[in-house]
């Protein structure tokens, strides 16, 4: 096993012991017929959370899957969120694509840029550049790790009345945010977001409706949803608990591009579908997280 599948590894397994979701969808999926173990699932796309400050964000945090191969694609701003995001093509076609987003931090309060700071302020340089990258368990344990102490529930609150973004990433710092199931290559009758989306619903996972259930680009070549993140009990400094948003589990549908579309089944490869991503998709999916989705009642 390569050092990178053993990095990706690691991130999975810690990302399904905290998402409940990621192993009840898999057993429903067995139960079904649609796959056989776990592994028969491509995964799409990995994504990270980050925030704009010295030393950290998506200019730090790139540099370990480069490293390893991956290629900065495009770019993406979501203006309302106050986002910037990349996506990273794999070296290999059987390994997830990469997207990182990061919060301008500049663009919020002064009360909450000085909230985020009181605790990312503790990092003094970049800590990737003190990392050997070639060791997969350093590398492991850095993606698992806290970068600033366990935040007070008053600051996580404070953020999270301007930016839920902020408020996730300064108590969930670098852990997955989500994984995403390559629904087009599954067998026929749950090979369509429509489709899927109807057998999770009939398995009863809750979905993402912001923007509709199914978020499709202006193309129709993309088509995503998602679950609504489980809320998971967290402890904040000085022992308070309150539950927050977890991660969650993507899924989408990449279509054959039009030039291709004469191709047999079998023999259609990653390269002959829909490519990267499409902003007002993402913008719809990072609220997955947010309290509009998560508040809502069965």
């Amino acid at each position: 096993m390569t050092t990178l599948e053993t990095v990706l590894n690691g991130l999975m397994s810690r990302y399904q012991e905290r998402v409940p979701d990621v192993g009840a969808i898999i057993k429903a999926m067995v139960r079904e017929g649609i796959i056989e173990k776990a592994t028969d699932i491509e995964n799409d796309h990995i994504a990270f959370r980050t925030l704009g400050v010295p030393h950290l964000g998506i200019r730090s945090l790139e540099k370990i899957f480069l490293h390893y191969g991956y290629r900065k694609m495009d770019f993406y701003n979501f203006p309302e969120k106050k986002l910037d995001a990349y996506w990273y093509a794999p070296p290999s076609d059987k390994l997830p694509r990469i997207f990182i987003s990061e919060l301008r931090v500049k663009e919020l309060s002064e009360k909450a840029q000085q909230t985020i700071h009181s605790y990312t302020d503790e990092v003094t340089s970049d800590p990737v550049d003190a990392l050997n990258l070639d060791d997969a368990a350093a590398v492991d344990h850095f993606l698992h790790s806290g970068l600033w102490r366990t935040p007070t529930l008053s600051d996580y609150r404070l953020l999270g009345a301007e930016s839920e973004y902020a408020a996730w990433v300064i108590y969930n710092r670098y852990y997955l945010n989500h994984f995403t199931v390559s629904v087009h290559n599954l067998p026929a009758g749950y090979n369509t977001i429509a489709d899927f989306n109807a057998f999770l619903e009939r398995e009863g996972f809750r979905l993402n409706d912001s923007g509709g259930k199914i978020k499709t680009s202006p193309d129709k070549g993309l088509l995503q949803s998602s679950t609504v993140a489980r809320m998971i009990e967290a402890e904040f400094d000085g022992g308070e608990k309150q539950e927050i948003a977890g991660s969650y589990v993507e899924f989408a549908e990449r279509r054959v591009l039009p030039q291709f579309a004469g191709l047999a089944h079998a023999d259609i490869r990653r390269e002959h579908r829909r490519e990267g991503f499409e902003a007002n998709n993402a913008d719809k999916i990072f609220e997955s997280t947010y309290s509009a989705q998560t508040g809502k009642k069965d």
